[in-house]
């Protein structure tokens, strides 16, 4: 009978939702909100239903009126749920949603908001309300607004509610609302991937359930140890006997394992945990070294003649590797200011400037770091000392890098890494391409390792076309930072073109409808000036008409190929104008090149 009933509802429910959808009334609908009042009116029909029958024995003993009083309840209250669930749509949701989570950021910050709220708290304000509280808010500084939302995206992360792919777009409106760009909530993610990997792990499962369990634990662990003593130092907490068996119970009911204990019991000491974070983060930093250190020889010595062929690949490893240790040096420099007087302080700092001096230095004049101690100051300041060569890595420790390189967050440099290892090991590459796991968000990376199963062994980069073009692009300075997806959406639209030398590739007056990136070889921009002609040679990684495209002029320059085998990546025009419009920090950075670009070509003569 349950099984009947549930197979008439279901058939009966997708029935009346395909009629609905094929109305005419419901062409601007969104089909979640169409399913949403579908199942709201089916709840109130259930519910009004079953409280019709329920409890009809004990009813009946009661006087009429009771009856009716209780049916007329019912109805009036369920009609109300009704009423106020119909306007409800998946955009409210998600504007509450956030809105709580970034109530809870707020409060952290235990701003004094009485003069705002009038005697209420924050609870009591709508998603609206919290958003324009936010906006008026005497001294809620681009830092403080950058903290917010850096949890609010940790704690999403952390409950599933989004992931690396999806957070831009899900937590779009919440950016608008803070006045927060694209480009920082890509700089938020790379921070937390550096001080949590794990978030960022798409193979990891998280959900609001496991985050309760662990919060319920932790509140339970503090409530005992409170209970247990009359002044509570939870980092120095010794627990009895009876508190031991106590705890034991606690573990198995919330089902904590000793990984998930440590990480819950780090939090009660605070300056403990930043020590053990900023060892951690050594650790890491001396890694991405140790990777650098090994690209940049692959790339300058001819121990390794299969990597060093690769130019292009390299340079795109080593740009993301020194961007990770950026962000490692940046993350230990704010741990750092939270310890100004941990005896451990100084031995971290000086491991920092020992490990990386340059990126250290770098960092405080860029950005000042006022709140570090006097003494650490002093420590990170001072002179290096000389630096002695690495040794020569091996090939099988540059496999080693190579695959760490794997785990990356950047399809682009997974795909790249699975590149290299083929130059290196092709036993190996196979091993890896048959046992990738299929992801929709990193298709260029099993589309590179397909193709590298179906060539022969160290095979050139012309023989993966698609990651060519990404690799070119993304060296490019003109697209410079753009996010993998946006370069595999421009490379989709780019054709390789070939010339000899001597080839025109846009002659004076062409309308130019591409904008040519140079891959591989030299060209000559033949300039008409007062005096005559002037001839400026270009390379391999430079834009050849971008002032043109930009302004979708014609071509008042020739350019003549200068090498044999020049190769020219041409990207519609339409392709850089949709990019354009979608990305503002894009359209910012094109600016500022074009501006160095004109006032080099006013200062050289080339405009009048």
């Amino acid at each position: 009978m349950l099984g009947g009933f549930t197979a008439i509802g279901y058939f009966a429910g997708n029935f009346i939702e395909k009629r609905i959808k094929s109305s005419d009334r419901s062409v601007n609908l969104n089909p979640d909100l169409i399913r949403h009042r579908i199942f709201t009116v089916c709840t109130f029909a259930i519910f009004n239903f079953f409280f019709f029958f329920a409890g009809r024995p004990l009813l009946r003993l009661m006087p009429l009126w009771v009856q009716f009083g209780f049916d007329v309840g019912i109805v009036f209250v369920s009609t109300l749920w009704l009423q106020k669930t119909w306007r409800r749509n998946p955009d409210l949701y998600s504007r509450e949603n956030l809105a709580s989570r970034f109530r809870k950021q707020l409060e952290k910050l235990q701003p004094d908001l009485s003069q705002f709220l009038e005697g209420r708290s924050l609870d009591d304000l709508n998603a609206n309300e919290v958003y324009v509280l936010a906006k008026v808010l005497p001294g809620f500084t681009r830092e403080k607004r950058h903290e917010v939302y850096k949890g609010v995206v940790r704690e999403a992360l952390e409950e599933g509610y989004v992931n690396y792919s999806s957070s831009l777009e899900v937590l779009q409106q919440m950016r608008q609302e803070l006045g927060i760009p694209d480009n920082e909530h890509r700089e938020v993610l790379e921070e937390l991937g550096i001080e949590d990997e794990e978030l960022l792990n798409p193979n990891r499962q998280r959900s609001l359930e496991n985050q309760i369990r662990l919060s319920g634990y932790q509140k339970s662990l503090e409530r005992l140890m409170r209970l247990q003593q009359t002044q509570p130092d939870l980092a120095t907490f010794e627990p009895s006997q009876t508190d031991s068996t106590t705890i034991r119970t606690l573990r198995c009911e919330y089902s904590i394992t000793p990984q998930e204990e440590d990480w819950i019991l780090s939090g009660f000491s605070p300056d403990a945990n930043s020590v053990q974070k900023a060892k951690g983060l050594l650790a890491r930093l001396e890694d991405w070294v140790a990777c650098e250190h090994s690209v940049q020889q692959s790339s300058r010595t001819l121990h390794q003649p299969n990597l060093q062929g690769h130019p292009a690949i390299l340079k795109l490893l080593q740009t993301s590797i020194r961007r990770k240790q950026e962000l490692i040096v940046r993350s230990l420099l704010e741990t750092l200011t939270t310890l100004p007087d941990h005896p451990d302080a100084v031995a971290v700092a000086q491991t920092l400037k020992q490990l990386s001096p340059q990126l250290v230095a770098d960092s405080l004049a860029r950005e000042g770091w006022q709140n570090l101690s006097p003494g650490i100051t002093q420590v990170l300041v001072q002179p290096a000392a000389p630096a002695t060569p690495p040794p020569l890595i091996s090939a099988s420790e540059s496999l080693g890098h190579l695959e760490t390189l794997l785990q990356h967050y950047n399809p682009l440099v997974q795909a790249a890494s699975l590149y290299l290892i083929a130059q290196l090991d092709a036993n190996r590459t196979e091993t890896i391409a048959r046992n990738l796991h299929p992801d929709p968000q990193s298709s260029i990376v099993q589309a590179t390792a397909d193709q590298l199963l179906s060539l022969p062994p160290s095979p050139p980069l012309t023989a993966l076309p698609t990651l060519e073009k990404l690799v070119h692009l993304f060296n490019s300075d003109f697209f410079h930072r753009l996010q993998p997806e946006t370069l595999i959406a421009l490379s989709d639209r780019a054709e390789v073109e070939s010339y000899t030398t001597g080839d025109v590739i846009t002659g004076t007056g062409d309308t130019c409808r591409e904008l040519l990136l140079l891959i591989e070889g030299d060209a000559n921009i033949h300039y008409r000036v007062a005096d005559g002609l002037r001839i400026e040679r270009l390379h391999a990684g430079q834009i050849l008409d971008e002032l043109e495209v930009l302004t979708h002029s014609n071509s008042e320059d020739t350019i003549l190929a200068d090498h044999d085998r020049t190769r020219i990546l041409a990207i519609p025009v339409d392709a850089v104008d949709d990019l354009l419009d979608h990305d503002p920090d894009f359209a910012r950075r094109i600016l500022e090149l074009e501006a160095r670009q004109l006032q080099r070509l006013v200062q050289s003569g080339h405009l009048l």
